[in-house]
Formats: structure tokens, sequence, C-alpha cells
């Protein structure tokens, strides 16, 4: 095992400019998924991308952009699934770009371009990590490998859930690696375990045909203040969530997550500090601010209604609107957390309030003492010399549960980011010592991963 691994390290360190460039040729091709800019011509990159690296391939639509799929079949029958993306996020501001996004630039040690981190620096790194595992085995690969790239992440990815599902034959595998992993600010390798859903609704009042002078306020009703009563009583002062059977299904963390939380070291200063905040949300600190991820959420993002310009204008409001997002943990379903809320404002007297769906994701999480997470643990401790972090579960959503549910399996994260990387701003970059760490942290993964005990 030693063996195999000295010749990985020695290939990924050898061709490593080679990998570089091949990130900068998929950097160079724009591809933002928000305004469906070069996204069709990338994802057709990097299906030639996936053959050129011995992948049999197929190009698969959607109703959105193309999701590319590639296998190759190795020793064992168990297979690996290898999740990333190839859209990206708009460039803009173009005038904060050191260099251009989509001309990419090497300095300093890093690629600089759009992309460089988020996802294609990340997608050729794992296939960097697949061509030397192997080399190390004389051509054959001891696990199957099959990478699933999307073009819709930065989007939302509405078409993937259905896509997994249509496709289930012959997405078949054993575990999964996902995008976004790294290493923290002290160099510590990060694998986060999961995701919480969201569900996204927008509220909605018409309490006349047109808006009105304030000077029948005695009379006629006010959308503004209607929605108003109406979001009030969705959550109370104390933050708990008023929604008749909201927290049913609620899971609370294991003993295994509360664990996992006890070894996370807390950034409760330096929040407060970037925020300017004294305390925080139900004034949580210490053990209970690392467990308040597993607190489910009823946030505002915005509203609007009436008359919003310089100055006075005095009417009554004939419409009111607000958009909400509710962030749900393990065991939670958006569908059912909707139906919940349409029968809550029936119930308060609410019926006139129009609910409508616009997205959701569903929570997902892998138990911390999963094969893969201890493998994809021991093989970090050992690429970064420093003791693995394993977070339970992310504040954010992300599609993992259209693969971790429909397939069965475990999903862990491994990755080449770290803090710094500006991924999503100016100025995005991967550094190259991150690059190969990350390439050789996938091709020990794909090492070990026919081995294990399930």
């Amino acid at each position: 095992m030693r063996g195999k691994q000295s010749a990985i390290d020695t290939f990924l360190q050898t061709h490593l400019n080679k990998y570089i460039d091949e990130t900068s040729k998929l950097c160079e091709q724009p591809s933002v998924s928000a305004r469906s800019e070069g996204t069709r011509e990338c994802g057709q990159l990097v299906a030639e991308i996936l053959k050129n690296h011995g992948l049999q391939v197929q190009s698969i639509p959607t109703p959105g952009n193309p999701v590319v799929v590639g296998r190759l079949k190795g020793r064992s029958p168990r297979t690996l699934l290898c999740y990333n993306h190839y859209d990206v996020q708009p460039p803009e501001p173009l005038e904060l770009w050191t260099s251009p996004p989509f001309k990419p630039t090497v300095r300093d040690g890093a690629l600089y371009a759009r992309g460089a981190k988020d996802d294609k620096g990340e997608l050729i790194a794992r296939l960097a990590a697949l061509d030397a595992v192997r080399h190390a085995y004389d051509g054959e690969l001891p696990c199957g490998v099959l990478f699933v790239v999307e073009g819709e992440e930065e989007i939302g990815s509405p078409h993937i859930a259905q896509f997994v599902q249509e496709n289930i034959s012959i997405l078949k595998c054993d575990g999964a690696i996902w995008e976004e992993g790294g290493i923290d600010s002290a160099g510590h390798p990060v694998n986060t375990l999961g995701a919480r859903g969201i569900l996204a609704v927008e509220l909605e009042v018409d309490s006349m045909k047109r808006d009105a002078h304030s000077g029948a306020a005695h009379l006629l009703p006010s959308a503004a203040w209607r929605l108003l009563w109406a979001i009030a009583g969705l959550k109370g002062i104390d933050e708990r969530i008023r929604i008749a059977g909201f927290y049913d299904h609620a899971l609370a963390p294991s003993q295994v997550d509360l664990e996992m939380l006890a070894t996370l070291v807390s950034d409760e200063a330096e929040l407060r500090a970037q925020f300017g905040l004294e305390k925080f949300v139900r004034g949580v600190t210490g053990d209970a601010f690392k467990r308040a991820v597993f607190e489910p959420t009823c946030n505002v993002q915005g509203m609007w209604s009436g008359y919003q310009g310089p100055g006075v204008k005095t009417i009554i409001p004939a419409k009111a609107t607000v958009k909400l997002d509710f962030r749900l943990v393990p065991n939670q379903d958006p569908k059912d957390i909707f139906e919940k809320l349409k029968r809550h404002l029936d119930k308060e007297g609410f019926s006139d309030v129009k609910a409508k769906w616009l997205g959701a994701m569903w929570p997902a999480k892998s138990p911390g003492d999963d094969p893969l997470v201890k493998l994809t643990t021991q093989a970090a401790d050992e690429i970064y010399q420093k003791a693995s972090y394993l977070v339970p579960l992310a504040g954010g959503s992300s599609p993992i549960y259209a693969f971790a549910g429909p397939l069965k399996i475990s999903v862990v994260t491994a990755g080449i980011g770290y803090p710094g990387a500006r991924t999503h701003a100016p100025d995005e970059h991967v550094r190259l010592n991150d690059f190969l760490n990350g390439a050789r942290h996938i091709a020990r993964i794909m090492d070990g991963f026919a081995g294990l005990k399930q």
C-alpha cells in the first residue's frame, strides 16, 4: 500500500503543471448558469475532457443544462461517485479582478480564474487522482469510479433530483465524494457530512383593487398590515416557530454528532466581530453555539409593499409580498412543512394570504462512524499531517439529498479549497499546493474504497 501511495504522489507531483494547464483550459470557457452564458459549450468540453481521461461518457439532457456522466470500471465491483459541476457564478464586478476572470493566470503560487476553485479546478484534481491511481495499478483501478458533472449547481440544481430519479440504474454506487472540500485557516482538513434542507416560499396579500388615499385608513384594509400580522404569527420572540407540527420530525443531534461538534474550534468570537454583535440569536454561546445548526429556522429574505421612494406618499397599499426561507434539519420534509404552513395560515384566519412554493432542497447527513467517513478522515490526516475536523451538518443547503437518499449512500467532502480562495468573488483562485494535496487525498480514497466493509 505504501508503495502504491508513493507512486501516486510522485505521479501527481511530476504532472502537476499538466493538470493546472487543463484546469486553465476549462476555466477559459465561460459557463455562467445564471444567464445561460456558455454552459452548453462547457458541458461539451467536460464530456471531451472525461473521454480524454479514459472514461465512458454520456451527456444526458435535462430541462436545463445537460448532466455529463463518466464511468470507469475497477477490479472491485464497488463504485465511488464523484459529484462536481461545470457552471460558475457571474464574475461581476469585473473591475475588482486583478486579471480577467476567463483568462486564467498563475501568479504567487496560485491559479486565478472564475471556476479555478469552484468547481472546475476540483473536477480536474479528481481526474488527476484517477490518472495517478491507474498509473500505480498498471492501468487498472481498485474500484469503479463514476463522475457526475452537472451544469446548474450555482442556480440551485433545479433538475438534479429528477435526473437522479430517472437514472437510478446508471448511477448505482456505494458512496460519494461531494464538491467543496478543503482545509481551514489553520491547515486542518475539514469533512462536512451533511447539509440542512430549505423551503423557499412567497406570501402575498391583495387587499384591494388598487392603492388608496391614507385618509381612508379608518375604512380601507391595508395589505401591508395584513401581511405583517400573518407573518408575526409564524415565529415568536423566543425564535420558536409556531406552525403546528413544525418540529414533529426534526432530529436532534446524535451522540456521535455531539462528539464531533465538541472537537470543533469555535469561531464564535470571530463571527460576533464580523457582524458587530454582542450576542447571537437566543443568546447561544459555548456548546449551544455549536449545536445551533441543528435548530430549524424561519427567515424573512425580504418584504415590500406600498411606496418606498423619497419623501412621503400617503397611500394605503393594496398589495404586499414577503419571501421566506425555512432551513430544515434531518428528517424534515419541505413538502410537509409547506402544507403545515398553509394550514397554519388558514387556522389563524389568514386564508386570504396566498402561499407560493419557490423551491426546496431536502436535508441530508452521513453518519460520523461510516466506513467512508473513516477512510476519508484517515487519508486526510496522512496528507495534511494535521487532525481532521468532522462537521456533522452545514447551515446551508445542497443537493446532496438528491443522491444520498435514492442511492442509499454516504457522502463525504474532500477538495482543494481554503478560506481565502475567494469562492464566488473576484480573484477566485486555487493554490497549486492545495490542488496537489486535494488530488493526493482523493487518490487515497479511491485506493482504499474497494476494501471498505459496509
